[in-house]
């Protein structure tokens, strides 16, 4: 005795070629309309290459070229704010860059100076830093959470 299922299959056994067939010509369609759009979008970024050429002219024409004579004073002053930033440069700057590192007789003095400077001094008093305790409040939520009980 055959199953619901092997009866349905047998049924529709025969219409699978043509099924087979019609997703292939969708398929190909498919195919068809995507390759088509994207060389069209490859043809429109050359399109848009050469699209640039008027809009830049225009922008020359529109902006630039009436107001020459501002556009030359403003690059005139811009021209000499760099002019003069690079003249007020402190040469001793430079010269401090090229200085050599420290001798290590140089670095034990300076340890030793600090030394003698911290006995001077004495040690930090920590009872400041206590006494000094920052307020954080709590998140709200917390506090409504002990008015409430």
């Amino acid at each position: 005795m055959k199953t619901p299922r092997e009866i349905l299959l047998q049924r529709h056994q025969a219409a699978a070629p043509k099924l087979d067939a019609i997703r292939h010509d969708a398929l190909k369609a498919e195919f068809k309309v995507r390759q088509a759009s994207r060389l069209s979008l490859i043809s429109l970024f050359f399109q848009m290459e050469t699209a640039w050429k008027p809009v830049l002219r225009l922008l020359w024409q529109e902006l630039i070229w009436p107001c020459r004579q501002t556009w030359t004073a403003l690059a005139a002053v811009w021209m000499a704010l760099f002019i003069f930033n690079v003249s007020q440069r402190d040469p001793s700057e430079l010269a401090a860059r090229k200085l050599p590192p420290p001798s290590p007789e140089a670095i034990l003095a300076w340890r030793q100076q600090e030394k003698l400077l911290a006995e001077l001094i004495g040690p930090a008093s920590p009872g400041d830093a206590e006494r000094r305790k920052i307020f954080l409040p709590k998140p709200r939520t917390e506090n409504a959470e002990t008015v409430a009980v």
